[in-house]
């Protein structure tokens, strides 16, 4: 089949359009709460929690303090291949920025990336057949070896053209990546992945979001979403699974960023306040809030309202300078407003 008249076979349900519109609220709230998200401190921890679930779910047994030792370069006790998962889909994730989503050269890389001493043969499609068994049971059967290459190229090129809303069209190619099983192994962290990509190139708040916490939790149901597509001959029901975690998990991360607004809310006004009508020097700042400590200082009014775009440097350049001080940004002045 070329990839002029290939559409993946789905239906666009009621569902579905309430997912999205949504999907689509929640996502005009977190452009509203966003520099609470994207601190450096929640990027982190959200990327380890991505990271946790998705291996979780393909039977890595560490545990987040233990993914977390991990990557700060701490020995755990674990096996030699549970640690080089983390390590990989950690490098993996990192370069999200530089993918194309629209590319199978990105994805092989992408793939030899994640799977690095873990496969044979990594950034390659399989070259023999491949079943997937849950328990006892083979509840899926993959195309051909010999059809990958074609089966790839109409469904990324699908993906090119399609008119269709990218949160419906990501979670389409989701299943079919799932169903034809291009690789020998790491489909499933490599899908969910793929589905990250797609959307952060529509709205790049997805890279930040522990979409995958959510699929772990809901493990049962994932995999029942699978099969129930596989049953019905289209992705139906797994595009209203994947919008439903959607949802969840954004739902989830403005309670955090709520939280976290809330915790710096007092100390991050006082120091636009203290800035309305020009720049000034951290010991001025100090002295007009009756601190003494720096380091108090820095933790809980410079550095929040730093991370959250709201003041800037005056030498950022130079940021242990004598002559430093710090001034409003635009959003800053918006916030005074």
């Amino acid at each position: 089949m070329s990839q002029k008249n290939y559409s993946p076979p789905y239906s666009i349900t009621p569902q579905i359009l309430k997912f999205v519109e949504q999907i689509g609220e929640c996502l005009g709230r977190l452009d509203v709460v966003a520099p609470a998200l994207v601190t450096p401190y929640l990027r982190r921890t959200n990327r380890i929690k991505t990271i946790q679930a998705s291996l979780e779910i393909e039977g890595n047994t560490l545990n987040l303090e233990q993914v977390t030792a991990v990557l700060d370069g701490k020995r755990i006790l674990g096996s030699m291949r549970e640690v080089q998962e983390v390590r990989n889909a950690f490098q993996t994730y990192e370069k999200l920025d530089s993918l194309n989503p629209l590319e199978i050269k990105d994805l092989c890389a992408a793939h030899e990336e994640m799977m690095y001493g873990l496969d044979e043969n990594p950034g390659h499609f399989r070259s023999g057949s491949v079943g997937i068994q849950r328990g006892a049971d083979i509840v899926h059967i993959a195309p051909p070896a010999e059809r990958i290459p074609q089966l790839m190229k109409d469904l990324l090129g699908w993906l090119s053209i399609t008119d269709e809303h990218l949160l419906i069209a990501s979670s389409v190619f989701h299943y079919e990546f799932e169903f034809i099983h291009p690789f020998m192994d790491g489909n499933g962290r490599l899908g969910r992945l793929w589905q990250t990509l797609i959307l952060s190139h529509w709205k790049p708040v997805f890279t930040l979001l522990p979409i995958e916490s959510i699929i772990r939790d809901q493990q049962k149901e994932y995999y029942a979403a699978l099969r129930g597509s596989d049953n019905s001959g289209d992705s139906t029901l797994f595009v209203e699974f994947m919008l439903q975690a959607l949802l969840d998990g954004l739902k989830d991360n403005l309670s955090l960023t709520d939280q976290v607004t809330d915790q710096v809310t007092d100390q991050v006004k006082r120091i636009v306040q203290a800035l309305a009508s020009r720049p000034k020097k951290a010991l001025v700042l100090m002295k007009e809030f009756g601190l003494s400590h720096r380091q108090t200082f820095r933790e809980n009014y410079l550095r929040p309202a730093l991370h959250a775009g709201f003041i800037k440097m005056t030498h950022p350049d130079k940021p242990q300078s004598r002559n430093q001080q710090y001034r409003l940004t635009s959003k800053g002045r918006g916030l005074l407003s």
